[in-house]
């Protein structure tokens, strides 16, 4: 065997160049991306520890077979209960390293080869409810404008149904992302340091300049602050949609029992808005 696949000090030195060369230099990947990257590792590293009795400092290239991450997928399903969605996840990134060590290290190239092979799992995705214009109409009225948090969550909801943004976008939002001249939009940012430009809706509008001036907000705060000024979190965008579902049910009886996500927002104006994308 190569020593390459056995000498602790060259996979150690792999793992420091995926990370600090190829992921952050060469593709400039997002710190999600990198935290996702390294809590697999962390996993993996642990996992690899108890079944083959090395610590992470004596682990060598050449123990990262097949069938150990095989065995480290079961694991994330059996033992930790992760989803497939989940496991997925994790085998991309084992996938991403070991693409990496193909061009690096071509003695683990029949390694690699069985690494690449082993598949994604396949799952079912659940029918997302759909809500009407009613239900809709009903949910961006339902918080009290007279108090802080109700000014907050309709921009909140509005926003939601109006451009259609991934909960991490929204939360991303700053003051100064907004343009609210002669052609309103807000600037969102994506995954992969990607951003794009949605329009914005007179009705998106008239929350927005209700909210603003009613916070007094600063250009480089976030323009949906939690009570500490901070961004909300997802928990937070969730609460705060359930909460707007159970406000608006007596006036809206068929939201009963409806479960309503903000990706259920997402899903009905995702067809309705068109996206400049800058990039």
């Amino acid at each position: 065997m190569s020593p390459l696949l056995t000498d602790p000090a060259d996979f150690s030195t792999l793992v420091q160049h995926f990370f600090a060369e190829r992921l952050l230099q060469q593709q400039a990947v997002s710190p999600r991306t990198v935290a996702a990257y390294r809590d697999t590792f962390r996993l993996l590293l642990g996992y690899a520890e108890r079944q083959l009795g090395k610590p992470p400092a004596n682990l060598a290239l050449g123990d990262f077979d097949a069938e150990l991450i095989l065995g480290f997928l079961a694991h994330l399903e059996a033992e930790r209960h992760n989803t497939v969605r989940s496991r997925n996840a994790r085998l991309a990134a084992v996938r991403a390293f070991a693409r990496y060590v193909a061009v690096q290290c071509p003695p683990a190239l029949l390694l690699v080869q069985r690494i690449l092979a082993i598949p994604m799992k396949r799952f079912n995705k659940p029918l997302l409810g759909f809500l009407s214009r009613n239900e809709v109409q009903a949910l961006l009225t339902a918080p009290n404008p007279t108090t802080w948090y109700g000014r907050r969550d309709r921009v909140l909801l509005q926003l939601l149904y109006n451009t259609g943004a991934r909960v991490s976008e929204l939360i991303g939002i700053r003051v100064h992302d907004l343009e609210l001249g002669g052609t309103s939009s807000v600037r969102l940012h994506g995954k992969g340091r990607k951003q794009r430009t949605v329009p914005l809706w007179k009705e998106t509008i008239v929350e927005i300049r209700r909210w603003l001036q009613f916070a007094s907000l600063q250009a480089d705060q976030p323009l949906l602050p939690n009570r500490w000024g901070k961004p909300m979190t997802r928990s937070n965008i969730a609460q705060r949609v359930s909460r707007a579902v159970s406000t608006a049910t007596p006036q809206c009886p068929s939201l009963q029992g409806r479960i309503v996500s903000p990706h259920t927002l997402r899903q009905r104006v995702r067809n309705q808005c068109s996206h400049l994308y800058l990039g």
